[in-house]
């Protein structure tokens, strides 16, 4: 019997210390040990979500932020039972049911992914693989590194704190975050024909140089060769900060998708 009963004294604290304020306590407790379990999950939960995203942290009042939390853990169902991934949760919630309120930035998504995209590349346990001679790159195969992301955004993201708020989307802004030989999590603006640059590249299997600097000048109107110098400078600068991998010789490689 006592196993029987064991479920509905689990929901109901489960309940309790999700919504405090909305929920009555369990009976036969002692309102001191509840405090004490009360204070204990949420300040781990709003630990990790603050330091996950201490840019968006610092934009709110303690009021509305510490209501966007609780919201979260009372209205949000997490599929993972571990900490370091609280950070995509809260994402998760954010973009499928948080309600926007006044006081919400109008980059508040945005700037989540962004920040989530810095901490999932800092703690992946993707490995780069060693480093091979570039060679001439022209005659190589590219890939992306499992280690970064190219990112499209309609707010300057990375610029984004206290004292820099824009109220309206402006043009597209496209980054690269990626994780380097270092260990460090690194971040660069590029336009936007170097972000579809590094799309071509995207394919596990790699693709070969030429055929991307090809593909990306016929996407332009361009000439090949006035996009060659241009691209292969880029592709140098890619390679020496790990963004882009070198597999092998372009006559093992397939075209690009």
């Amino acid at each position: 019997m006592a196993r029987l009963n064991l479920k509905p004294a689990q929901m109901e604290m489960a309940n309790y210390l999700r919504a405090p304020d909305d929920n009555p306590p369990p009976e036969g407790i002692e309102p001191r040990r509840l405090k004490i379990y009360q204070d204990l999950i949420y300040n781990n939960i709003e630990g990790f979500i603050s330091g996950g995203f201490p840019v968006l942290r610092s934009l709110y009042q303690d009021n509305d932020w510490h209501a966007m939390v609780r919201s979260f853990i009372d209205g949000h169902r997490c599929h993972s039972p571990y900490f370091l991934q609280i950070s995509e949760e809260f994402l998760s919630y954010l973009s499928e049911r948080h309600v926007v309120r006044e006081c919400d930035p109008p980059f508040l998504l945005e700037l989540a992914h962004y920040e989530w995209v810095e901490l999932a590349l800092d703690v992946s346990e993707e490995e780069l693989p060693a480093a091979q001679a570039p060679g001439d790159l022209a005659v190589a195969q590219l890939r992306l590194s499992p280690l970064a992301m190219v990112l499209s955004y309609q707010f300057p993201v990375h610029r984004i704190g206290p004292s820099f708020q824009p109220t309206e989307a402006g043009e597209p802004t496209f980054l690269v975050v990626y994780r380097g030989v270092d260990d460090a999590v690194h971040f660069m603006e590029v336009n936007a024909p170097i972000a579809r640059l590094l799309e071509l590249f995207g394919d596990a299997e790699g693709a070969a140089v030429a055929a991307v600097l090809s593909t990306l000048a016929q996407e332009m109107g361009m000439a090949e060769e006035a996009l060659r110098e241009f691209g292969l400078e880029q592709l140098h600068m890619l390679v020496d900060k790990s963004v882009l991998l070198v597999t092998g010789p372009a006559n093992e490689l397939v075209e690009p998708a």
